[in-house]
């Protein structure tokens, strides 16, 4: 797919860009949406709240991961593999992921994750019996980031999809 709207070339940043995408490592994403500076800087302020929340990182990959293969999000699921498996997740419970929460072996609290994306996606709220499966589990906090990250990462691949970023071609190697 060719982008519907470029990443920002290194020549035609402002100082405003340049300092809003100091440390991002130049990933598509980024260099996309910092063409929208205001916005940019907010999202990337709440994306980080999250990625270092009360949610085990472990859970909120399963999370992640299950959004991507929802919103058929190449560039999401190809940016939270690695991160998932650094996370804790093997080969097989990240390839498990896109058979959704019924599918054999995983633990109740990764089932209810799981099927809290299908809840929110399908119905845009966590059904009761999955709410109180993951309230064995989680704690209020948790509880919240669920929903958020669920919310956070469905904006991310529809922007992203939307906009046709690209994936790096280094992803291949991760």
């Amino acid at each position: 797919m060719t982008p519907r709207i470029p990443p920002l070339a290194l020549d035609q940043r402002d100082d405003k860009a340049t300092e809003l995408l100091a440390g991002t490592g130049e990933r598509n994403i980024f260099t996309t949406l910092v063409r929208h500076p205001r916005l940019f800087r907010h999202w990337s302020r709440f994306g980080g709240a999250l990625l270092t929340g009360d949610l085990p990182a472990r859970e909120r990959e399963l999370l992640i991961l299950r959004v991507g293969h929802r919103c058929d999000a190449p560039y999401e699921l190809a940016q939270h593999r690695p991160i998932a498996r650094a996370s804790g997740l093997s080969d097989d419970e990240i390839a498990r992921v896109a058979d959704g929460p019924d599918a054999p072996g995983w633990s109740a609290l990764d089932a209810a994750l799981l099927r809290a994306v299908d809840e929110l996606h399908d119905t845009s709220r966590i059904g009761d019996a999955t709410w109180a499966a993951l309230a064995e589990h989680l704690d209020e906090h948790q509880l919240i980031e669920v929903c958020m990250v669920v919310g956070q990462y469905h904006l991310v691949s529809f922007t992203l999809n939307s906009l046709g970023v690209e994936i790096e071609a280094d992803e291949g190697e991760r």
